[in-house]
């Protein structure tokens, strides 16, 4: 399979072999995607200029209400620093949340000329199972997500900076963070988008990708 097969794509869409990168982290109420409560979701799309480099482009953030019957572990929101029914949480259906999520991705689907997006995460495969399931729970027919391909950059980070842990990886790429504002999706992806575009943007620099 060549490259030049997606010549007719965006810069991004032939980067990636037709899939469009998306940066996603959630919060959670557990580490079970069948059972535990999805608490929030974000998702970062990534788009490349004409040099080759790539950056975030769009970013949608939800709080999401539990659904019903979701199991909720004390220590794991206690971890994160979520009350999940405190009366000042403004918080969003978990279908229309998810609904909105995989709006805002198939259209920067399309807008790349891409065929389907590929989840970018910390320990992505955690973040893929829960987005999964949501969409099963939800009914939700069109995911626009690769079903078990993924990027993760707890892997890259180690591969390109030594270091696996996200907070340790973003000062090793010079990346700012603020470990008071970690476990917020928002924040986390914000964070995560910003190490895996530094990354594919420094192995471009070193000579890694031929385009």
């Amino acid at each position: 399979m060549s490259y030049n097969e997606y010549s007719s794509g965006s810069p991004i869409s032939q980067r990636f072999r037709g899939f469009l990168p998306v940066v996603v982290d959630v919060e959670t109420g557990g580490f079970n995607n069948k059972t535990d409560a999805l608490l929030e979701i974000a998702a970062v799309t990534l788009d490349m200029d004409d040099t080759g480099y790539i950056h975030p482009d769009e970013t949608m953030h939800f709080h999401i209400k539990p659904f019903e019957g979701a199991n909720i572990d004390q220590a794991a929101i206690e971890f994160i620093g979520v009350d999940p029914f405190h009366p000042l949480r403004i918080a969003t259906a978990e279908n229309e949340a998810m609904q909105s999520i995989f709006k805002m991705v198939r259209k920067a689907v399309k807008k790349t000329g891409c065929n389907r997006a590929v989840l970018v995460g910390h320990n992505a495969t955690f973040d893929l199972g829960f987005v999964n399931a949501a969409a099963e729970r939800c009914d939700l027919k069109r995911n626009p997500f690769h079903p078990f391909s993924c990027f993760d950059t707890a892997t890259l980070g180690g591969l390109a900076y030594g270091q696996t842990v996200l907070a340790r990886a973003c000062d090793a790429a010079g990346i700012d963070f603020d470990k008071n504002e970690a476990h917020s999706a928002r924040y986390d992806t914000n964070k995560t988008a910003d190490l895996f575009c530094a990354i594919v943007n420094r192995w471009k620099e070193l000579g890694g990708w031929i385009d």
